[in-house]
């Protein structure tokens, strides 16, 4: 079982083809890659316009009709483009279904963070999607009433063939986003429900291609994540084609007699592709690769056509916001205190008056410069549409919490402190050395002090001494904690497994709710003339917490993040 799913070699298939192959072509989490130019200086970049001259440079060579294109969701959040189009100008249409209209998408898959978006933005893009007569498709996202909130399957009839394409969201999106984001549905887990409903769909239309896509991640094939099922539904996906996986922004193939399962990765730096062989009108093999695509390579009459979209988004995210008189780096906050999260944890305490804030480095590797800053800066510090929610929780669930953070932050002296191991991550595009756990979990406090022994065994490293401004931290009492929208929901667990409060509880924990934690950073940086060290480094506030012994962890932190990056 474990050859069956090794990850296979590139594959060379685009050299041999015959009249009769079927290639679907995969994109997935988009994040608003929507334009090849960069807004700030001449860099240029992979998007959906790489994308659309790969498609069109197949649709050629093999014929439109034996060509097809889906994407695997994430498409309307995570850039400036996304963000301009979802929230400034809501009077007219969504550039997203413009784009998939012009590309000629067959059809969408919704992800996790399309629904994050919220209602007014994802109702409007389904809305103009289904008029460009593209399907978006999210079949386990199910209504009170049984019935599903977005198409679950479409059925494409192209070269003679009748094409079955059944299309579902993460299961776990009720875990991370608040329930107003997804109210009117529910998302269930697709082990086992894709294959019972892949059966019934195939049973009924009688298809002679079935291809699921599914905004899931990859995976372990062990069932032991629900955000990440690709190769559990995989084992059992009798009657399919084709399986796309996308969500951990990890390129895959594996390839079966049976059926093939391709991930593109992430933000149109590759896609997907997979070929369907035909004999006597029946699927005869099945192959897939991953296509790395060339960022000089684009759609040039695309560029022109969407010239004037992407000069008014320049413009917006050109706009002044303020100036910092240090330069930000994200990279410090794996290591201690930095302006970077300094900045994250003041804007939190002094917007809400919450007693502590949790927060977490959202940016792998972001650098803003000292100097002026401009909007374009604000998706760097903050790339993430969360809001800024406020919990109550004990001072033991605090301590909690924050040992579970450490714990996938860090390891017990030896070569390492950091934990992280010798292997690329595509995710975050460290050639080497990375981290084994995702950084955007590892949270730190602030209004309290504490420190972090690495030389102490995981539940046992953090000790609290009191707050920032000298009054005792009481295990046993109650205090109002400021945290991402994300961490208040469920997200990475912290709360759930570290500080052990049950799922259902979470939502009754919730004392107040505030916009997008970016808007508030927005409005601090604003609101000064100059942002200093000291004004994001006010100990009377934030308090202050480090790795001890130093002697032991600094020379190993400054090692391991050397390595890293």
């Amino acid at each position: 079982m474990k050859k069956l799913f090794a990850f296979s070699l590139i594959l060379s298939l685009a050299a041999g083809l015959q009249a009769q192959d079927l290639h679907i072509v995969t994109t997935g989490d988009i994040h608003g890659s929507f334009f090849n130019r960069a807004y700030v200086g001449e860099k240029t970049n992979t998007s959906l316009m790489s994308v659309k001259h790969y498609v069109d440079s197949l649709r050629e060579a093999a014929g439109e009709q034996n060509v097809i294109l889906l994407d695997a969701g994430d498409c309307i959040q995570g850039d400036n483009a996304s963000y301009f189009y979802n929230y400034v100008v809501t009077d007219r249409p969504h550039i997203f279904p413009r784009l998939a209209a012009y590309m000629g998408y067959d059809a969408c898959t919704v992800g996790n963070h399309d629904i994050e978006a919220g209602h007014p933005v994802y109702d409007r893009v389904y809305k103009e999607l289904e008029e460009a007569g593209i399907p978006w498709l999210a079949g386990n996202a199910i209504k009170d009433d049984g019935t599903t909130y977005f198409p679950e399957y479409t059925v494409i009839e192209k070269g003679g063939r009748k094409i079955l394409v059944a299309g579902y969201n993460n299961a776990n999106i009720d875990g991370w986003l608040s329930p107003e984001l997804w109210q009117g549905m529910k998302h269930v887990s697709l082990v086992p429900y894709v294959r019972k409903r892949v059966k019934a769909l195939k049973r009924q239309i009688k298809p002679d291609v079935v291809i699921v896509v599914v905004h899931s991640g990859t995976g372990d094939g062990n069932f032991s994540s629900i955000e990440s099922q690709g190769l559990d539904i995989f084992r059992y996906l009798c009657g399919a084609d084709v399986l796309v996986t996308a969500h951990d922004h990890r390129p895959a193939v594996v390839v079966t007699k049976q059926r093939c399962l391709v991930n593109g990765g992430a933000r149109c730096g590759a896609v997907g592709h997979a070929v369907l062989g035909f004999k006597n009108g029946r699927v005869a093999s099945r192959n897939a690769e991953v296509v790395r695509l060339d960022k000089k390579a684009v759609d040039e009459q695309m560029v022109k056509d969407f010239d004037a979209e992407y000069q008014e988004v320049k413009a917006f995210t050109m706009r002044p916001v303020g100036k910092l008189a240090m330069p930000l780096r994200s990279r410090d906050a794996y290591v201690g205190m930095s302006d970077y999260l300094g900045l994250l944890h003041t804007v939190q305490l002094t917007a809400s008056g919450a007693d502590v804030s949790i927060a977490a480095p959202l940016t792998f590797n972001g650098y803003v410069a000292q100097g002026g800053v401009i909007f374009n800066d604000m998706f760097t510090i903050y790339p993430f549409e969360n809001q800024m929610f406020v919990l109550r929780l004990t001072g033991r669930e605090i301590k909690d919490l924050l040992e579970y953070s450490y714990d996938k932050w860090i390891t017990t002296p030896g070569e390492h402190v950091l934990q992280i191991a010798n292997v690329p991550d595509p995710r975050t595009g460290a050639p080497r050395w990375s981290f084994v756990n995702r950084s955007y979990n590892f949270d730190s406090a602030a209004g309290i002090s504490y420190t972090v022994d690495v030389t102490k065994e995981a539940g046992e490293r953090v000790a609290i001494s009191g707050f920032a401004n000298g009054s005792p931290f009481d295990p046993d009492a109650s205090y109002a904690v400021a945290m991402t929208s994300y961490r208040a929901n469920g997200g990475g667990d912290l709360l759930v497994k570290g500080s052990r409060i049950p799922k259902a509880e979470l939502s009754s924990r919730v004392v107040a709710r505030y916009p997008e934690i970016r808007e508030f950073v927005y409005r601090f940086i604003q609101s000064h003339e100059v942002v200093d060290h000291a004004l994001v480094d006010d100990r009377s506030l934030l308090g202050e917490w480090k790795f001890v012994p130093e002697s032991v962890a600094q020379p190993l932190l400054q090692s391991d993040l050397n390595l890293v990056f």
